[in-house]
């Protein structure tokens, strides 16, 4: 009898708890360092996104002065590149990709330290105000994208 008086209050108690919804996440962080010192690098990844959608409002770096998230796309046979304004979209427990020849983050002035086969912080601040950390696997201008990070 004893066990049925405690149901209803154990059943009350944990209705109070509120689930934490999954926050965003970024893995296969990678950046491709510019061909020509003093020219911009490219900054590729995937963003995750949480229990709720949110957006992806500015992804910086300690190792770059500015950054500036870019799309490409074909407009009448010829590749263009726009800058993405008012941050992207993440939808809830979707992805969106930042992959060479599509989206991509710009990274201009690198610090001279940033050296292939060593890593990049990137930060990237969402509109609720998350700030998600990662570091990026850089590699040179012309070697091969990162295969499995």
């Amino acid at each position: 009898m004893r066990h049925f008086v405690l149901m209803p209050m154990l059943l009350a108690v944990a209705g109070c708890q509120q689930a934490v919804p999954k926050a965003a996440s970024v893995d296969s962080a990678w950046v491709r360092l510019p061909a020509v010192a003093g020219r911009p690098g490219a900054a590729y990844f995937t963003i995750h996104g949480g229990a709720v959608e949110d957006r992806l409002m500015e992804v910086g770096s300690p190792q770059a002065i500015r950054t500036e998230m870019h799309d490409m796309s074909m407009d009448g046979g010829v590749m263009k590149m726009a800058a993405i304004e008012g941050g992207l979209a993440v939808p809830a427990k979707g992805e969106v990709a930042f992959t060479s020849g599509g989206k991509h983050v710009m990274l201009f002035d690198i610090s001279p330290q940033a050296l292939p086969g060593g890593k990049m912080t990137l930060t990237f601040t969402m509109a609720s105000g998350q700030k998600l950390e990662t570091e990026a696997a850089v590699v040179a201008a012309g070697d091969e994208e990162p295969k499995a990070l």
